[in-house]
C-alpha cells in the first residue's frame, strides 16, 4: 500500500481530494467537472479531483485529459470494478480531506460545502449522503433494495444504513483507516460503516443520472447485495448448519413415525411419489448448503491468492493545486 503524504496549497488552506470513479462515462465528465467546480470555487479549501478511470471502453479518459489545471488521472489496466477505483483513489489522494463522488451527478456537488463544514466541525469524521427515496427506479428494483437493508442489518454486527450512497468526505484519519483495509472482495457501504468513526448523514432526493445509463443491472445489484452479506456476516452458515440439524431432527421423528404405524395399524409404508418429493426436497436443500459453503469457501480462496486489487495502465494529471 502507497503511502499518503498530506500537501498544503500556496493559500495555506486545507487541501480536499475528490474522487471520481468512472465507466463509460464521456458524456458525463464535463458537466460535473463544470459544476462540481463551481461549488469548489467558494468551499474555502485547495481542491484536487482524482479521476479514475475504470478500464472504459469509449472516451472518457480522453474527456478527462482535457480537463485541465487542479485533476490528477488514474488509468486501470481494465474494468475492476467501482470498488477497486474507489480504492485507487484513495491511495492516491494527497488531501487532509477526502470526498467519493460519481460523475453522472447522482451526488449532488452542491452538498459539499455542508458536507466539509461537518468534517471540519471537529464533531465529525464523516459527513456522508443517504437517499430519502427512490424516484425514477422500477417499483421491483426498489422493494429488493428495502428488503436487502432489513436483511443484512438483521445478518450483521455491522450496521449498513438504508439509502446509503457512497457519497462521502472523510478526514485523512478516516481514509487512512480503509486503506488499512486490503481485502480483494470489498463492499465499501460496509466497511465505511466497520472502520468506525462519528458519522453524520445528510439526506437528498434520489436524482436522475445527468447523462449515459446505469451500469448497474438488476442482476449485477444481486450479486453485489450477496457480496454484502457474505462480507459481512456468517449468519448464511449458521442458517445453513440450523436448517439441516431441523431435517435431520423431522427425519428422525418421520422414520419413528412410519415405523409405529406399519406395526400397530399395519399397511403398506408411503408411496414412491412421496418419497421422491421427500429425496427431492432433501437434495434441494442440501445443494442450498452446500452453495452457501462455496460462496465463503470462493471468496477466501480469492484472498488467500493475494491478487492486487487493480492494476494501473497510466496515470497523470496536474500535481499542483486547484
Amino acid at each position: 500500500m502507497s503511502l499518503t503524504i498530506l500537501w498544503k496549497g500556496g493559500s495555506g488552506m486545507a487541501l480536499l481530494s475528490i474522487i471520481v470513479p468512472c465507466y463509460n462515462e464521456e458524456d458525463a465528465v464535463e458537466p460535473f467537472f463544470a459544476r462540481a467546480s463551481a461549488v469548489c470555487a467558494g468551499l474555502g479549501a485547495d481542491v484536487e479531483y482524482i479521476f479514475v478511470d475504470d478500464g472504459s471502453q469509449d472516451g472518457t479518459l480522453a474527456r478527462i485529459k482535457e480537463l485541465g489545471a487542479g485533476v490528477r488521472w488514474l488509468s486501470l489496466s481494465r474494468n475492476f470494478g467501482k470498488e477497486a477505483a474507489m480504492f485507487a483513489g484513495l491511495e492516491h489522494a494527497r488531501g487532509d480531506y477526502v470526498a467519493v463522488m460519481d460523475a453522472d451527478l447522482q451526488d449532488p456537488p452542491e452538498l459539499l460545502p455542508q458536507l466539509l463544514a461537518a468534517a471540519e466541525s471537529g464533531q465529525w469524521d464523516c459527513a456522508a449522503v443517504r437517499r430519502v427515496d427512490r424516484k425514477g427506479e422500477p417499483p421491483i428494483r426498489s422493494w429488493f433494495a428495502r428488503q436487502f437493508y432489513k436483511l443484512i442489518n438483521k445478518m450483521s454486527r455491522t450496521e449498513i444504513v438504508d439509502g446509503a450512497r457512497d457519497y462521502r468526505l472523510m478526514t485523512r484519519q478516516m481514509a487512512d483507516a480503509i486503506l488499512r483495509l486490503t481485502e480483494y472482495n470489498r463492499f465499501s457501504k460496509g466497511i465505511f460503516s466497520w472502520v468506525g468513526f462519528r458519522t453524520k448523514w445528510v439526506e437528498t432526493e434520489n436524482v436522475r443520472r445527468a447523462a449515459g445509463e446505469s451500469k448497474w443491472s438488476f442482476f449485477k445489484l444481486l450479486l453485489y447485495a450477496l457480496d454484502g452479506i457474505i462480507a459481512f456476516s456468517t449468519a448464511p452458515l449458521a442458517i445453513a448448519s440450523v436448517l439441516g440439524l431441523a431435517l435431520c431432527a423431522v427425519s428422525f421423528f418421520a422414520i419413528i413415525f412410519v415405523v409405529v404405524r406399519q406395526l400397530v395399524w399395519g399397511g403398506s409404508a408411503f408411496g414412491w411419489p412421496s418419497l421422491v418429493c421427500i429425496i427431492l426436497f432433501l437434495a434441494g436443500v442440501q445443494l442450498f448448503c452446500i452453495g452457501i459453503l462455496g460462496q465463503y469457501l470462493a471468496k477466501t480462496y480469492l484472498e488467500v491468492k493475494k491478487r492486487p486489487i487493480y492494476i494501473l495502465r497510466e496515470q497523470g494529471g496536474d500535481h499542483g493545486q486547484g
